[in-house]
């Protein structure tokens, strides 16, 4: 039975069309049984020796996150290095001005040869990683960081969300971490949190409007295990809007 009362309300949705690039926030996402419609579709490679984008372990990948990303009406990608124009990727143009921004040579290519743009017959790359179609994550969770850590910016940005859920915080809590087994309805979407986000080095890089800082990662794996935020699992596909109320199921 769902609950009639709402525990919060979607605040924040993203999708980030390339891995380890910046995300795109929307005002409404699809989700299927497998993922958000649009989301990690594209990789980041080091052309010399084909490693994919690791901005948690390494430092040369570390201006990675200041990259935009977008996808066109038609699904192509876009993207865009700071101060620098759109660019149809993949491509010789937006690899060369990926290259010159990081200082080496490196390409974007598409983890599946459907999610390039027509006639794109060039390399493919592994994804590094598939955790769960829906990463959930509270305003509650992050003002409990912000409370430990008063001088830090718990930025959604950092930890990479689908969803952002604003909730009242919980004095003590990153309430999310506590609910793995429960279900939820967000608008018709409905989900069960499958297991904590276990954060790693990536949510210590400075991005635009925050800086490095170590103690964000450090404040979570002293006071919650590592974690910050949920993996969710799909039961029943739905379009998500700003606003939509979330429940328990």
């Amino acid at each position: 039975m769902q609950s009639t009362v709402a525990v919060g309300s979607v605040t924040e949705l993203w999708r980030y069309p390339a891995s380890s690039l910046a995300g795109e926030r929307l005002d409404a996402i699809s989700v299927d049984q497998e993922s958000v419609d649009g989301d990690r579709m594209f990789g980041l490679v080091d052309v010399s020796d084909n490693e994919i984008a690791r901005p948690d372990r390494d430092v040369k990948w570390h201006k990675v996150p200041h990259i935009r990303t977008r996808l066109s009406q038609a699904r192509e990608l876009e993207i865009a290095i700071p101060d620098g124009d759109w660019l149809a990727a993949p491509g010789a143009e937006s690899d060369r001005a990926v290259s010159a921004y990081l200082g080496f040579a490196a390409a974007i290519r598409p983890f599946r040869r459907d999610n390039a743009a027509p006639g794109f017959s060039g390399p493919l790359t592994a994804e590094r990683y598939r955790k769960a179609p829906i990463h959930l994550l509270t305003t509650a969770s992050l003002a409990q960081l912000k409370a430990l850590h008063p001088e830090g910016v718990p930025d959604p940005r950092g930890f990479r969300p689908n969803i952002v859920v604003d909730m009242a915080a919980i004095e003590g809590s990153f309430p999310e971490t506590e609910w793995i087994g429960r279900k939820l309805a967000i608008g018709d979407l409905l989900l069960t949190i499958s297991e904590p986000c276990r954060r790693c080095g990536f949510t210590i890089i400075a991005q635009e409007g925050f800086d490095n800082d170590p103690a964000i990662l450090r404040n979570l794996v002293r006071h919650n295990a590592h974690n910050l935020g949920v993996y969710c699992t799909v039961d029943q596909p739905a379009r998500v809007e700003i606003g939509a109320a979330m429940r328990f199921i």
